[in-house]
């Protein structure tokens, strides 16, 4: 109704002044207090190549990612600790401001996981921006699938819609990386999956975390994006990718600010040529 129009921007401009606020209250009053900031971080600044995995499990350094995003964050090393941490905030933020565009970015910058984001310094917002450009470069959901492996569940989306060139696009990047990454670390993909595969499943997470087990929200995520998929709501592919989360921490939400990119033209898939699309003009009949 028109009439509620107003009480709506209204409580729309009220969030985002709440939460704006309380990215302010976490970056300026917890942060001196706490001195956490790049918790995160700090394990891809810190990745030592020859045993990216001796950390235990949820300790300061603890890097959880496969060899590929090890080798990656490798040269990170060579960089002082606050010079990688401002660079790396730097990137996450100019991500953050990119999902929302020039018109949405304060509602990005207000939604509460992405300041636990930019606070902790992990991949999400990075997923994010992959999972936005998935639709138009699918290849980008190798980055997906070698950071988290299980929000890969979005994939589904293109399974759905029989959008099968998409399809062996993702998963066709993604194993080309993943075979060169074998011949080269195939001893740290064996001690990836034995320490932070299966030593995951053993070891609860010492972190404030939802505990719901991936087993229940594994299912969840795959039934949105299948409803999602066949009511065309792109929304419902990070918000599956966020529940689909190994761990579900609460700044995992922020891969849900990706729901305010996936309607840019620019990110559509690309349409086939006209001429391509045109049908073939019938032959002409000879006069008898």
């Amino acid at each position: 109704m028109a009439a509620s129009s107003p009480a709506r921007r209204a409580l729309r401009d009220g969030l985002v002044v709440a939460g704006l606020l309380a990215g302010a209250y976490l970056f300026v009053i917890v942060a001196p207090q706490a001195k956490t900031v790049g918790f995160d971080a700090f394990a891809y600044w810190s990745v030592d190549i020859a045993d990216p995995y001796a950390t235990h499990i949820g300790g300061l350094g603890s890097f959880l990612y496969t060899p590929v995003l090890a080798r990656l964050f490798a040269p990170a090393t060579n960089l002082d600790w606050p010079t990688f941490l401002w660079l790396w905030l730097g990137v996450l933020l100019a991500t953050a401001l990119w999902l929302g565009g020039r018109r949405r970015w304060l509602w990005v910058m207000a939604f509460p996981p992405v300041a636990l984001e930019l606070y902790h310094g992990n991949v999400h917002l990075l997923m994010a921006a992959a999972i936005a450009l998935g639709f138009r470069y699918p290849a980008a959901w190798a980055f997906v699938l070698l950071a988290k492996v299980t929000p890969g569940v979005g994939l589904l989306w293109f399974l759905v819609r029989r959008e099968w060139r998409n399809l062996a696009i993702a998963l066709g990047a993604t194993a080309v990386i993943v075979a060169v990454s074998l011949a080269v670390d195939y001893r740290l993909w064996v001690d990836w999956v034995n320490n932070q595969v299966l030593g995951s499943l053993q070891t609860a997470p010492s972190q404030p975390h939802i505990d719901i087990p991936l087993l229940l929200r594994l299912p969840a995520a795959a039934a949105l994006v299948i409803w999602g998929a066949r009511t065309n709501r792109k929304w419902t592919v990070p918000l599956a990718a966020a529940i689909a989360m190994p761990v579900l921490w609460i700044a995992a939400f922020s891969v849900v600010a990706a729901a305010l990119a996936v309607d840019r033209p620019e990110l559509q898939p690309r349409a086939a040529s006209p001429a391509a699309a045109a049908p073939s003009p019938a032959p002409a009949m000879k006069a008898v």
